[in-house]
Formats: C-alpha cells, structure tokens, sequence
C-alpha cells in the first residue's frame, strides 16, 4: 500500500468516525466500535510495507 492509499484510507476511517460519533441518537455503540476499530486499523503499516522493511534494512546494511 502506498502511503497515498494510506492517507486516503486514514481520511476514509477519520470522517466515517466523524459522523458516527456526531450523530448520538441515530448511532449505536456497535456503530462507534466498529469506527474506532477502523481509525485503528487505517494508523497500521500495511503488512506488506512492513514486511519490506526488514529487507531494505538488510540491503542497506550489505552496501555498507
């Protein structure tokens, strides 16, 4: 994942928690879970990204 995908998915979770937690009477507490879990998740590395990591580190590591 891109780190644009990674804003656009941040900004998704950002403004869906947004309007759940705004709207008291029409949310339920599933609701404002389940959002909470999404702005959790979005703020993750994507698991490939993570993955790379360690191996950039090492091919670095090997020029030096």
């Amino acid at each position: 994942m891109t780190s644009e995908e990674q804003i656009m998915k941040m900004k998704k979770a950002i403004t869906q928690a947004l309007k759940v937690m705004g709207d008291r009477f029409g949310s339920t507490e599933a609701d404002v879970e389940k959002a909470i879990d999404e702005l959790k998740a979005s703020m993750q590395p994507a698991p490939a990204a993570a993955a790379q990591l360690p191996q950039s580190t090492a091919a670095a590591n090997a020029v030096a």
